[in-house]
């Protein structure tokens, strides 16, 4: 026979799970917090750095202009692999070439403009998409909450049968809970449609490249780049000699002539000025949810053909629709003014989920003050971090350790709140005890 387990192993073994459930929460608020406000991004851009040159289009010949400045600025720094050109567009008017080593922006006659400083913005995509971790690892557990939310949403709904009669039935707030039950279930309701499709886009795009690598190992010698290659198409073959440079205009005139209706996003080089360089514009047809079509050219600016995710299989489409999908860059500003309104709403449901999680155990005898009180520095430690690390910038400048200050106020406030409570209970139990 085993012996029996003592009282306070249990108890410090509970507490030990409700901690662990608290931090898987605390990354799904926090991941949906972030979500949320990165929906305006390209605001934020243009928020962090007013004084940018702005335009509606650029020549074709201005790009070709800048491109050529670019890297005659950069021949003296290591080699680029890859150059991108972001054209103007509706929700960001900016001409921003970006290489290996930097990015510059660009004045509307193909002039370099000054270096582009939005590493504010950066940070706050970073946080979202991998939580400030290493590459594959962060983007890796932020798919892992994506499934975790999918899974939250559709038990959510088997769980409370009448969920959808009571819809829009709600209780005055009272001890037991039931009035922040009942916006909890009335929110999950009501963004259901939303909450499974960002949670199922995200859990896509998240665990992406680990899905390339067990399919690499299985089929493809463990090449994850070719498994990416069936859906976005292959890089050209490297050859280093040196080549003139690529004919950027030509390969735009192209676009504008025969396929006027597709707004060019990119213009992206590959190993530029050798020769296996190749040049790919990203293009988005008008009424479609992919983030774009690459259309490839060659050096002299000839169109060679197109991947297929416009038109191609149907996967291919599908996984070039999850981007847009899952961040709202389609449908201009009323979209994204839907998603931060519905993503609020997921914002505010993990964090009441937890506080009915938190309740429900306080009813059943697991009282845990400082787990409640933690999880109070973690709703409210958010917000207040990434308000300070804006702050910073202000003050600072772009090359702020945002990562660094955001991570450190945070701990300070979850420290703090649990501090506070930790010092109130003492308090109160002391006082008891003496009378």
């Amino acid at each position: 026979m085993s012996a029996a387990i003592e009282p306070g192993t249990v108890k410090r073994a509970l507490s030990a799970h409700a901690a662990i459930g608290l931090i898987a929460g605390a990354l799904l608020y926090l991941v949906s917090l972030t979500g949320t406000i990165c929906v305006f991004a390209e605001e934020l851009q243009r928020l962090e750095q007013p004084d940018a040159p702005e335009m509606a289009q650029i020549a074709p010949d201005a790009v070709q202009r800048g491109v050529e400045a670019m890297l005659a600025a950069e021949a003296d720094k290591p080699v680029t692999s890859h150059l991108y050109v972001h054209m103007p567009s509706a929700d960001l008017p900016r001409a921003t070439i970006t290489t290996d080593n930097g990015a510059r922006h660009l004045h509307p006659d193909g002039s370099l403009a000054e270096p582009e400083e939005i590493a504010w913005t950066d940070f706050l995509v970073a946080l979202h998409y991998k939580l400030n971790l290493p590459s594959l690892v962060g983007i890796s557990i932020v798919g892992a909450l994506g499934v975790m939310m999918l899974a939250l949403s559709l038990s959510g709904v088997v769980a409370h049968p009448r969920i959808f009669r009571d819809a829009f039935r709600l209780r005055a707030r009272d001890k037991g809970g039931v009035g922040l039950a009942d916006w909890h279930n009335r929110m999950s309701v009501w963004t259901l449609p939303f909450s499974i499709a960002i949670a199922l886009t995200g859990a896509a795009i998240g665990l992406a490249s680990l899905t390339a690598f067990s399919v690499a190992s299985a089929s493809y010698a463990g090449d994850a780049e070719a498994v990416f290659a069936t859906i976005f198409g292959d890089e050209p073959t490297p050859d280093k000699t040196p080549a003139p440079m690529p004919d950027v205009a030509s390969a735009l005139r192209h676009m504008a002539s025969e396929k006027p209706d597709i707004a060019v996003d990119y213009v992206v080089l590959e190993d530029p000025q050798t020769a296996g360089q190749a040049v790919r514009l990203i293009g988005k047809p008008e009424r479609r949810l992919i983030f774009g079509e690459y259309y490839g050219f060659d050096a002299r600016g000839r169109f060679t053909g197109s991947v297929g995710l416009s038109d191609g299989a149907l996967g291919q489409q599908a996984a070039a629709s999850t981007y847009d999908l899952h961040f709202g860059n389609f449908g201009g500003l009323w979209v994204k003014i839907a998603y931060f309104v519905f993503g609020t709403a997921i914002t505010a449901i993990c964090a009441t989920g937890t506080y009915i999680w938190l309740g429900k155990r306080r009813r059943r005898g697991h009282d845990e003050p400082v787990l409640r009180a933690g999880w109070d520095g973690i709703v409210w430690g958010a917000p207040l971090a990434v308000a300070a690390t804006f702050a910073a910038r202000l003050l600072w400048g772009n090359e702020t350790p945002f990562a660094a200050i955001f991570w450190i106020i945070y701990l300070i406030v979850v420290v703090a709140f649990i501090a506070l409570k930790y010092k109130c209970f003492y308090v109160f139990s002391r006082s008891k005890l003496a009378s």
